[in-house]
């Protein structure tokens, strides 16, 4: 099958890519100029644009059949929010509109796990837990609910396309890194000493990539597929960490007001000197909530293999290290 990818640099769409190769599929990238150096323009063709450039992807699709549209501007801190909306809401909106005139057989939109809804007793949530845009913490989560709400659009359109809301993928090859890979990163240099009452849906981002493609052959048009594993709450998490990493867990627990004044100072400071802060308030401020999810339906309706998380993090502990991203005695 000819298939389109947007996203491929990213940290879920080099696996997608790599799985899709695996299987014998003939793929085209879309990359901006100043990231297609990462990829091998021997395995993938590379097609030159981005998603605010409606000709560029008219030209990426010519001749495609299937559409996977994994890119996002995936910031937990922006001063200025406006090039994120118009990359995950403007640029799925182009990207949908380009596959339609296409007319391409199917297509696989990437979401996240942050743009459904949660319960308050912390149970684990799935694709009908009621959710509303006052329920979105963030910019970045706010516009990939608008983005979630685009995509149902061109369903109603008619458009072939199946949703995937993917919950925290782990793994190796985390290159820039996400907010869990950070969070790993700083785990094995000894940067957190402390720990706060929260939790998380994890996935090794290889499950992630084959629940795409087996959201393409298998998922039902307009429906979508939480693609996750285990609840695990931090403590765990670092827990699972330290045994693998022969690091020491941290043994206590602050209240979530402490690292919020750190996060809000650290992010108001980041406004007037300009640059990134340390403690992202966002980050911070979602840690407030339990984000257990229920991947069921995509087990049972697309057959979503569940490699043990503990697997992903460690290839994911292994990857870091290797790759110079920690010195000393954690490397």
């Amino acid at each position: 099958m000819r298939v389109f990818v947007t996203g491929a640099t990213g940290f879920v769409g080099w696996h997608l890519v790599e799985a899709l190769l695996a299987r014998g599929d003939e793929v085209r990238c879309l990359a901006r100029p100043a990231s297609a150096a990462l990829l091998d323009p021997s395995k993938t063709e590379v097609t030159l644009g981005d998603l605010t450039n409606f000709d560029s992807l008219r030209r990426g699709l010519a001749g495609i059949e299937a559409v996977y549209h994994c890119a996002a501007d995936y910031r937990l801190y922006v001063a200025d929010p406006e090039a994120m909306y118009a990359a995950n809401v403007e640029g799925t909106r182009n990207i949908l509109r380009a596959a339609a005139e296409a007319g391409v057989q199917r297509v696989v939109y990437t979401s996240t796990v942050g743009a459904l809804g949660l319960n308050a007793d912390a149970s684990p949530a799935d694709e009908q837990t009621p959710v509303g845009l006052s329920d979105m913490v963030g910019h970045y989560k706010r516009s990939k609910f608008l983005a979630e709400r685009v995509a149902e659009e061109w369903v109603s359109k008619g458009l072939p396309l199946v949703i995937v809301n993917p919950s925290t993928p782990v793994g190796e090859r985390d290159i820039k890194p996400t907010a869990t890979g950070r969070m790993i990163l700083d785990f094995l240099r000894g940067r957190i000493p402390v720990y706060v009452d929260t939790g998380l849906n994890l996935v090794d981002v290889r499950d992630v990539a084959a629940g795409h493609i087996l959201a393409m052959e298998r998922g039902r048009i307009g429906e979508k597929y939480i693609l996750g594993h285990k609840d695990m709450s931090l403590k765990a998490i670092l827990d699972s960490l330290s045994s693998i990493a022969g690091l020491p867990s941290p043994r206590l627990r602050v209240p979530h007001w402490l690292p919020l004044a750190v996060a809000a100072a650290d992010t108001a400071l980041a406004r007037v000197r300009g640059g990134k802060p340390r403690f992202e308030l966002d980050a911070v401020r979602l840690s407030r909530k339990k984000m257990f999810f229920d991947s069921g339906k995509a087990v049972r309706d697309l057959g979503l293999p569940q490699t043990p998380v503990e697997e992903a993090l460690g290839r994911a502990v292994r990857w870091f290290r290797l790759n110079g991203y920690v010195e000393g005695r954690a490397a």
